[in-house]
């Protein structure tokens, strides 16, 4: 079997561009959550997200390129650019069959699916676009990250709810692992805070309405939580076998070791109230790196700020753990980007990978009020300077999809 190591990586979210801007924020317990800009909310129950600010697609992509994109796939080959860069990848140099493409999306192209229905209704079927479907359909950041930078290995959408880029992740580890691939462009892209996205998931009563504290809102683990905040953005990791990272001279992030995937089998939005699925995700993660519990010692959670989400994963945790569990770092880094769905585990894997190599863990900020059902330690407030070997990376999505990757510090 081969290893897998991190060598590069590119994030697009609320909180920064770049995987420094991105850093900066998460250790300085920065929120990157306000007030939407990009339509009318007055009708709308919860006002606030954790949008992009400052991002220019024709920075990273051709302007017709871009305009043949929905947003979610820019943020993705955006960030797909930032992570050649930052891993100082000469792609020229590169066998390209070997090199895959797997992505995650929760959506895919919202905004174009809306912006199409409009002029449907408006103006009739003639008038939609040609580009309507290749612009919004799911697989299309794989696609588009495997053409704009000449990529032939498998190209693969994974749409597993907010799981999707844990999922792709660990499906890119174990194709590299196993001889298929020697190197992959991974993770998860979303950008699906629009109009009727928000509406949807405000009917569910998923969403905070802490409309008049915007940066307070989303506080995992706390016990005044009242629902996640929607987040966007992209988070895009190059991975590849190790003797091939070594031959290039490739700086080396975090080895990938394990990766658990399970199905709660319940309920299409609630966990399962034994937390049976997110346990072995993480059990299984943990079984395929050959590592003992008690060697883990940070777990980036899926922490949307949901009641049962939190509670649940708190469960979950105590329950693979047992007394261990007590001695564990956790956090949410949604607290601070709000949750990025579909992306949501690409951007956390980054963080992860960061926590590893610099030793020290962000933290779960808006931590004010203990929840006796959520007694671990979540890194209330303070990023915690901390020597870590393994950390686990959790994703738990709706139609009970779990995956939990486990990574080793180089």
């Amino acid at each position: 079997m081969k290893r897998v190591v991190i060598t590069g990586m590119g994030a697009i979210t609320p909180i920064g561009i770049g995987k420094e801007s991105f850093w900066d924020s998460l250790i300085q317990g920065k929120s990157g959550i306000g007030y939407i800009t990009r339509f009318d909310i007055d009708k709308h129950e919860t006002k606030i997200a954790g949008e992009v600010k400052d991002f220019n697609p024709q920075d990273f992509i051709d302007k017709k390129s871009s305009r043949r994109m929905d947003r979610f796939a820019q943020y993705a080959v955006a960030a797909t650019h930032l992570a050649i860069n930052d891993g100082n990848i000469a792609l020229r140099n590169l066998n390209k069959e070997r090199i895959g493409t797997i992505i995650g999306s929760g959506i895919g192209g919202m905004e174009t699916f809306e912006v199409e229905k409009e002029k449907y209704m408006e103006k009739g079927p003639d008038r939609v676009s040609p580009l309507f479907i290749p612009m919004m359909i799911s697989n299309m950041a794989a696609g588009q990250i495997s053409m704009a930078f000449g990529l032939k290995g498998a190209s693969i959408g994974i749409t597993t709810a907010c799981a999707s880029a844990t999922n792709a992740i660990g499906e890119a580890f174990r194709m590299i692992k196993f001889g298929i691939l020697d190197m992959a462009v991974t993770g998860g892209t979303e950008s699906s805070i629009t109009p009727l996205s928000l509406a949807g998931f405000s009917s569910m009563k998923a969403l905070s309405t802490r409309n008049d504290e915007p940066k307070k809102a989303s506080r995992p683990f706390d016990k005044g939580r009242d629902g996640f905040i929607m987040g966007e953005g992209a988070g895009i990791l190059v991975i590849e076998e190790l003797e091939h990272a070594i031959k290039r001279g490739a700086t080396i992030y975090a080895e990938i070791t394990g990766y658990g995937a399970t199905s709660d089998a319940f309920h299409i939005t609630q966990p399962d109230p034994e937390a049976i699925g997110a346990r072995n995700a993480m059990k299984f993660s943990l079984e395929e790196g050959n590592v003992d519990y008690k060697e883990v010692g940070y777990i980036n959670a899926h922490g949307t700020s949901t009641y049962f989400n939190d509670k649940l994963e708190t469960h979950a945790i105590k329950d693979l753990f047992k007394e261990h569990a007590y001695d564990l770092n956790i956090s949410s880094t949604k607290s601070m980007t709000g949750h990025l769905l579909g992306a949501a585990g690409g951007v956390e894997a980054i963080a992860t990978a960061l926590t590893l190599k610099q030793g020290i863990i962000p933290p779960t900020i808006n931590y004010e009020i203990p929840d006796e059902e959520c007694d671990l330690n979540y890194t209330p407030n303070k990023a915690v300077k901390k020597d870590i070997k393994y950390a686990l990376s959790n994703s738990l999505g709706f139609g009970g999809h779990n995956a939990s990757i486990l990574l080793k510090k180089y």
